[in-house]
């Protein structure tokens, strides 16, 4: 299974301003292009910090206090990502961090994107046909080892529903599990039944 990678979902032209850039163009460029964020870059290109709204909206509200400038409003250091990481891992940085945009560096440390948390709410937005042919070629046949037959994947608005008989019960929670972590799904709803109970009923562990 290929999850969705930050360079799939980022948006690749970048809005970006200098250091000197002033507390007004700053403003202007978050408004014009409808972002809440801008990251500051250096003259090589690489993000030095991020100015966002609610760092206008601080200067605004205590007075003006302190230069005018993008790197006088920048949070700093900047928070980047990579363009290798996987959704998840920007989504948890996003989430630990308690921000809403990640600038994305190359190798060298220069900017080349900006991933937005509403990037990452493609994921979601899969169709559910997508969904379904990639759980049953992925994870059904290809990582199991299981007849297509053998599983019925049915997608509604991202909620997968698996019906079907497994020859063993220790497979039923890792079909589940992986299907949980095929991108857009939702939720999983497991209605499979066994031939074979290979566990032990009272705590879950492969019968010996």
């Amino acid at each position: 299974m290929r999850h969705r990678s930050v360079a799939d979902l980022m948006t690749p032209e970048a809005v970006a301003v200098q250091p000197g850039t002033s507390f007004k163009e700053t403003a202007r460029l978050l408004d014009e292009y409808g972002i809440t964020a801008v990251p500051v870059v250096d003259e090589d290109e690489r993000p030095i910090g991020v100015v966002s709204e609610a760092d206008l909206l601080h200067r605004h509200t205590s007075g003006g206090q302190g230069p005018g400038t993008a790197e006088g409003l920048m949070s700093s250091p900047a928070v980047v990502a990579r363009p290798e990481w996987s959704a998840v891992e920007a989504a948890r940085v996003m989430e630990r961090r308690h921000i809403k945009r990640l600038p994305v560096v190359d190798a060298a440390g220069r900017l080349i994107g900006v991933l937005s948390r509403s990037d990452l709410i493609q994921l979601f937005l899969r169709r559910d046909r997508a969904i379904q042919e990639e759980i049953l070629e992925d994870v059904v046949t290809r990582t199991l080892g299981l007849a297509p037959s053998a599983v019925t994947v049915d997608v509604n608005d991202g909620t997968v529903t698996l019906s079907g008989t497994l020859e063993r019960r220790s497979l039923v929670p890792i079909l589940v599990r992986l299907c949980e972590t095929v991108d857009g799904v939702v939720a999983v709803d497991d209605r499979l039944a066994y031939e074979t109970d290979d566990t032990d009923s009272d705590t879950g562990a492969l019968a010996t």
